[in-house]
């Protein structure tokens, strides 16, 4: 008798073992070409990080091998210093590496008010409040002059701004470029402090600040937006802060915080919160019977050759 077989007959054992072997095989090739996917997005991966990573230190390079250029005109103490009238006593641009240069003595009976001061600074802010006023009237009656002196020692401390460094280059911008509009605008960075922590301004509101206390050159605004003198920011803060200060009659080793104020060399050792009759009497003081009895006008701004 015939046999017939079925068509769903078990295949035999060498059917099975060379069934085996091509699933066998075709899971190698899957395996080995996902291994090479996995290989080259890995390879490009690295290739891309590696190129940020070239780009960043291009960058570093660039920036740090970069020449620091002149300070700003006006400041070549460190400070920009008002005198009668509210006009800028006017010095040559900072050579770049150069100390600063002490100012010349006021007349006798006018007396010499600096401030160290750092735009993110609650305290100078508070001080600025209690103070600016009368500092105004005495500039204004001729019986004082007074030398800011920015420095950026809170750049950290702004959300990653740099809000310290941008204003303390404004105000540079500001004395450099359109120096009569100075003593307004040190006022408004002042009235518009920002809390430390915070973003601050940006380049648009200093620019508008500026413009409202009577810089509006174009050349304030590029000034400000390309931060053109954050390098030397930077150097007059170091300066501050590793000393010593040019200034005259007095040795200060270094500047520990701000503000830091100096009126005719003496250093005002200020209580916190601030009285305004606190540093009326201290300038009283140290101004001595001449400054109340017989003030001269302040130095009048000669141009610098």
């Amino acid at each position: 008798m015939n046999e017939h077989r079925s068509g769903h007959e078990r295949p035999s054992k060498n059917q099975r073992r060379a069934e085996a072997r091509e699933k066998a095989r075709q899971l190698r090739e899957e395996q080995q070409k996902k291994e090479r996917r996995n290989r080259w997005l890995l390879q490009g991966g690295v290739a891309f990080a590696a190129i940020a990573i070239v780009a960043v230190i291009a960058l570093v390079l660039v920036n740090s091998v970069r020449p620091d250029g002149p300070g700003p005109r006006n400041m070549a103490s460190d400070g920009i210093r008002i005198g009668a009238e509210f006009q800028v006593v006017p010095t040559a641009s900072l050579p770049a590496g150069r100390d600063p240069l002490v100012s010349e003595a006021n007349p006798p009976g006018v007396v010499d008010i600096q401030i160290v001061v750092d735009y993110l600074c609650p305290i100078c802010g508070e001080f600025e409040a209690t103070n600016g006023a009368f500092i105004e009237t005495l500039i204004a009656s001729g019986a004082a002059t007074v030398e800011y002196r920015p420095i950026a020692i809170l750049t950290s401390r702004s959300a990653g701004t740099e809000y310290s460094l941008r204003a303390a280059n404004a105000a540079a911008c500001v004395a450099d470029r359109d120096p009569a509009a100075f003593f307004d605008f040190n006022a408004s960075l002042f009235a518009e402090q920002p809390e430390e922590g915070t973003p601050g301004l940006d380049d648009e509101r200093l620019i508008e600040l500026a413009g409202e206390a009577g810089a509006t050159a174009p050349t304030v605004e590029r000034c400000i937006r390309d931060r053109t003198f954050a390098s030397w920011v930077r150097d007059a803060t170091d300066r501050a802060l590793t000393g010593p200060l040019a200034i005259r009659d007095i040795a200060v080793d270094r500047v520990e915080g701000t503000p830091t104020i100096f009126v005719n060399g003496l250093r005002f050792e200020y209580r916190y919160p601030f009285e305004q009759e606190d540093f009326a009497q201290f300038v009283l003081q140290a101004a001595g019977d001449e400054f109340s009895t017989n003030p001269t006008p302040s130095p009048t701004p000669t141009p610098t050759p």
